[in-house]
């Protein structure tokens, strides 16, 4: 009789054993997905951070070469020094373009005071807000500001 117990025993505890694995195969499974989530997250971030920083690095030389656009800008409004210089500034903008620097063209838009910098205010015929005139070129490489164009903004008509 001891041993149809002992058999009925087994029997029972087998279905409520095999609960158990099932229990702890399901946990461990999604144990396993949300690690696998966690992995591909931490992929994506480290590959953005990493395109970031070679933005940055793009900005901090770019940074240091305007110095030396600007000097050609004034070597190009000269006639006799825009013969010798064009090729070798052209050469520099196809540079800088091939880093994905763009110059803003601002003449003529709206004056936005997140990448603009207003040097004085004039009164014109242009609504108030355009933009009249450059002071000094300003750079973006994609979305990035590496300098916010310095301009003159009109005040609208005077009274």
């Amino acid at each position: 009789m001891k041993k149809k117990e002992k058999q009925a025993e087994k029997e029972k505890k087998k279905p409520d054993l095999l609960k158990e694995k099932e229990e702890k195969i399901t946990e461990l499974t999604n144990l396993v997905k949300r690690v696998q989530a966690d992995f591909e997250n931490y992929k994506k971030r480290v590959e953005k951070e990493q395109k970031e920083f070679v933005t940055l690095g793009k900005i901090l030389v770019i940074k240091r070469l305007l110095t030396l656009i600007d000097s050609f800008d004034e070597a190009m409004k000269d006639e006799e020094s825009a013969e010798i210089v064009e090729p070798l500034y052209k050469q520099l903008l196809t540079t800088l373009s091939d880093f994905g620097c763009s110059c803003m063209n601002v003449v003529g838009k709206k004056f936005d005071p997140y990448i603009h910098e207003c040097i004085c205010e004039e009164a014109s015929d242009k609504p108030k807000g355009t933009i009249l005139d450059e002071i000094q070129k300003g750079y973006m490489i994609n979305d990035f500001i590496v300098r916010h164009a310095k301009v003159k903004v009109s005040k609208g008509k005077e009274a």
